[in-house]
């Protein structure tokens, strides 16, 4: 095996991050929905259930106390407080599996745990999802009615900053309509497969 050949088996890992409200979630279920070949990991956090969310689907809901179980073990790929509230993380065993079954492969998460990925994993296909206005991405925030008036103006303080992180990805998807966005960000990881 050539120095170059590591790389480009490694390079299947996309990591998706974007603003609160940029429709992270929703593009990976696109995805999820049309593209079955694309592994994509399921985050967990502390945070309770919303409406529709099912565990082990949208997420694993875990306590706190088996958080701090899964911190202490090093079982965790990356994990941050989201928003001053729930904490999220990326399991890192189903990741290393998946790699290693050569499955492309996708993280979905915030800009913290991004960056957390990126700097283990550096050869990592970093995607920007960006609003098409940050007007829209209010609309979407107030629009899902999910959180309070004071969770809701954290979040957009929060989103405010997050837009100023895009100039640490490799790309940017547009996320005008979900299901463009998901096939315009499929196209950019099976193109980023075919350069490594």
């Amino acid at each position: 095996m050539s120095d170059n050949d590591a790389p480009a088996r490694r390079s299947r890992l996309t990591v998706l991050a974007g603003p609160t409200a940029v429709g992270k979630g929703s593009v990976s279920a696109d995805i999820r929905a049309h593209h079955p070949e694309i592994w994509i990991s399921v985050s967990a956090t502390t945070r309770a259930p919303r409406p529709g969310e099912v565990h082990g689907v949208h997420y694993w809901f875990v306590s706190e106390a088996e958080f701090d179980r899964m911190v202490e073990c090093d079982e965790l790929l990356e994990w941050a407080v989201v928003h001053g509230a729930a904490r999220y993380g990326t399991p890192r065993a189903p990741v290393d599996e998946a790699l290693a079954a050569g499955r492309m492969s996708l993280l979905e998460i915030d800009l913290q745990g991004a960056r957390q990925v990126h700097a283990v994993m550096p050869e990592a296909f970093m995607v920007f999802l960006a609003p098409p206005s940050w007007e829209e991405l209010v609309r979407r925030l107030e629009g899902r009615g999910t959180e309070r008036a004071d969770e809701r103006d954290r979040r957009l303080a929060t989103a405010r900053v997050e837009l100023a992180a895009e100039t640490e990805f490799d790309v940017t998807v547009v996320n005008t309509e979900i299901h463009d966005a998901a096939e315009e960000l499929v196209a950019l990881m099976v193109g980023h497969l075919g350069r490594s």
